[in-house]
């Protein structure tokens, strides 16, 4: 089964899109809730181990961002960043009747928990960001101030997915058997190999919830002069993340912060200074030809750029702990689930600046 014991299956009607929702229900009516999203080419699944763990006096939800799980196949217009995602989030916890919630977001679940916190953030009474995109988005941007590489961010975006690894997600592909495989992006991107659990074929099915194409993963792409090539689209996943289209360092300037906690293992490959999915990065290890060097394409500092804008945002009067966790790599809240659980516990106790 891939809904555990315990956890609840909701389908909520919004104005903008049926979401699927997964709930741990909380014992008291007047529970704090904590709202989990969850990252790319993923699901709501993957947040059931944590959910259960969390005392009975906490209300748990954990929604489907459109396209992924059992939520609507929407399209995603790009060019709003990643504010599609974060105004469904604020729409189901409306139609929920959740007014205030403590945000969970993974990967580009962090960055949609950012622009929540940017466009409702009333919403919002804590933040924790668990190996959180950078502020600055994905690729084509460098130094700690974030700042664009070129004016149509080349080489970010949908241009820089996997064919191969898009063709097996669509083709339902849960084998080991290819580097390109889901299972085996799983076990060699998501953790820190040698990791495994109980339910990784879960995990692996939450993958392939994934929807493909133009509106959806990864998106659709343009030429570019600029090498490698091409340059992000307007539609589909990758491209609300490329930073012409995403930047939420405009939290440091909001009148009330939330207190951030911000959870990242120091083995991660994907969200790193030294990225394996920054193809700056793999430009310059000569994995792609033709890199034009250093001074013109260099690898994206994402935990730098992240520590430099969570840093002002402390200086500037908000609550921050990190938590870097050894031995670890894309989903801290699997392979660390007891030093994970400790963090987020203290974080629901914390209070605005």
């Amino acid at each position: 089964m891939n809904i555990f014991d315990g956890i609840t299956e909701l389908s909520v009607l919004t104005p903008r899109l049926r979401a699927g929702v997964l709930e741990r229900p909380a014992t008291e009516s007047t529970a704090a809730t904590v709202v989990f999203v969850h990252g790319n080419v993923s699901s709501s699944l993957f947040w059931q181990p944590l959910m259960l763990a969390l005392p009975a006096s906490v209300r748990a939800l954990a929604i489907d961002l459109r396209g992924f799980g059992s939520s609507a196949t929407l399209p995603v217009d790009a060019t709003r960043g990643l504010s599609d995602y974060s105004d469904d989030v604020a729409a189901v916890l409306s139609e929920l009747g959740v007014d205030r919630a403590h945000l969970v977001g993974w990967s580009m679940g962090g960055g949609v928990t950012m622009q929540l916190l940017l466009d409702h953030p009333d919403l919002v009474q804590t933040l924790t960001l668990v190996a959180p995109v950078s502020p600055y988005g994905f690729g084509g941007t460098g130094g700690a101030d974030g700042h664009r590489l070129s004016n149509d961010d080349a080489g970010t975006g949908a241009g820089g997915a996997n064919a191969d690894f898009v063709s097996r997600l669509q083709g339902g592909d849960r084998s080991a058997d290819e580097q390109a495989s889901p299972r085996t992006v799983y076990q060699t991107t998501y953790v820190k190999p040698p990791f495994s659990s109980e339910h990784d074929d879960v995990w692996i099915e939450s993958m392939l919830t994934t929807a493909t194409g133009v509106g959806n993963y990864p998106g659709d792409s343009t030429p570019s002069e600029n090498w490698p090539g091409f340059a992000p689209g307007g539609s589909g996943v990758l491209n609300t993340m490329s930073p012409g289209h995403f930047n939420t360092s405009g939290i440091v300037d909001l009148a009330v912060k939330p207190a951030i906690l911000w959870i990242h293992g120091s083995d991660d490959v994907i969200v790193s200074d030294t990225s394996f999915f920054d193809l700056n990065y793999l430009g310059q290890l000569g994995v792609i030809p033709g890199w034009p060097g250093v001074d013109v394409a260099p690898p994206q500092p994402m935990i730098q750029q992240t520590r430099t804008v969570l840093g002002a945002y402390q200086a500037a009067g908000g609550a921050l702990t990190e938590l870097e966790l050894a031995d670890c790599g894309h989903s801290p809240h699997l392979e660390h689930p007891a030093a994970f659980l400790e963090a987020l516990l203290a974080q629901l106790e914390r209070v605005d600046a």
